[in-house]
């Protein structure tokens, strides 16, 4: 029975934090969008507008959940649930800390990927459910972008599992440090098992896995929605595509899934290429600094860190390129992103027999 509360609790867990994530992402992106435009932005409600989204997010709770006459009921209130619990979901195997992971699963990269994809089922459902031409034409877009995307970014994951021999999350992350029980060498050249740091990491394990993280990030960009890949949304054309028609707490759950989705991918790239929970800070003769900033606590704050940097970029992106036009978008998946990601995968494998 003990057992079942536990994890109750930490389903209840990841539901609060990615509720106080979405608050502070959505505060941080307009801050950070009125400094790139030169304005304030949010500064009436509380201290500097603090509780701006806080106000926001109560105003969405007290709103009717108005469905259109035409609409498919069934789809159309299950939508909404089906994006943000598959995103939701993702967070079950990710690693946090050394020996702290909500669930341990072998295979909890493969479940990653399975579970997010979902959401593009629950985006279909939106667009058809609604029965409005812009949120059905948002809809298909964001089914084409996200399944064409997925190609590209499963081809780098594959390229990383490929060095690490597992698709064990935590164990992809204990490889990348002073932790681990293998060989690490920067690029394949120079032994850093016992100096740690940002040396052993899985992006400097092997060249060709720098250019495998810019294909996952650009990637993870068009999977979930944003500028410039965000034409399924696409206000100026669609009227915010598939969720045209969403109001109140329907709206609060795509909104939910959006930064949640920024926090999941962003935080899979850390697992995969950026040391996940391991510090930066490398051995350097007596100065154990790798052996004395890692730990749970450490490890914690590692994550975060190295995750909230990721979004910043990612928010920083959005506020200042200019949306793809369609076959521009698909042009740059099938004829760049998708043959690099394939080359990439290749060399992981003959990396993997004749330089490791």
């Amino acid at each position: 029975m003990s057992t079942y509360i536990i994890y109750i609790i930490v389903a209840i867990g990841l539901f609060a934090f990615a509720a106080l994530f979405a608050l502070f992402g959505v505060y941080a992106e307009r801050k950070v969008s009125a400094f790139i435009q030169d304005r304030l932005g949010p500064t009436e409600t509380g201290k500097f507008g603090l509780l701006q989204t806080l106000a926001d997010a109560l105003k969405l709770l007290q709103k009717e959940s108005i469905i259109p006459q035409a609409a498919d009921k069934v789809m159309f209130i299950l939508a909404p649930v089906i994006i943000f619990v598959s995103v939701y979901m993702g967070f079950a195997c990710m690693p946090w800390a050394p020996g702290v992971v909500p669930s341990k699963i072998s295979i909890g990269l493969y479940y990653v990927f399975a579970i997010v994809s979902i959401e593009t089922l629950g985006i279909l459902m939106a667009g058809w459910g609604s029965n409005n031409k812009y949120s059905i034409l948002g809809a298909m877009r964001s089914a084409a972008q996200i399944i064409s995307y997925e190609i590209p970014a499963g081809f780098a994951l594959i390229a990383v599992v490929m060095i690490s021999r597992t698709l064990d999350l935590q164990q992809i992350a204990l490889q990348q440090g002073v932790l681990t029980t293998e060989t690490a060498k920067f690029f394949g050249l120079i032994d850093v098992t016992h100096i740690g740091g940002l040396l052993s990491w899985n992006i400097f394990q092997a060249p060709h896995l720098m250019v495998a993280f810019v294909i996952y990030f650009i990637s993870s960009l068009a999977e979930s929605n944003r500028a410039p890949f965000d034409i399924p949304e696409a206000e100026s054309e669609l009227v915010a595509g598939f969720h045209t028609e969403l109001g109140g707490m329907n709206f609060g759950f795509v909104f939910l899934a959006e930064y949640s989705m920024m926090f999941l991918v962003s935080m899979v790239a850390v697992i995969l290429f950026l040391g996940a929970w391991n510090t930066p800070l490398p051995n350097i003769g007596a100065v154990k600094l790798a052996d004395w900033t890692t730990g749970i606590v450490w490890g914690i704050m590692w994550t975060f860190v190295k995750t909230l940097l990721l979004i910043g970029v990612q928010i920083w992106i959005r506020w200042t390129l200019p949306r793809l036009r369609v076959d521009k978008l698909m042009d740059l998946c099938w004829k760049v992103l998708t043959p690099l990601a394939f080359l990439c995968m290749i060399i992981s494998g003959v990396w993997r027999l004749w330089v490791m």
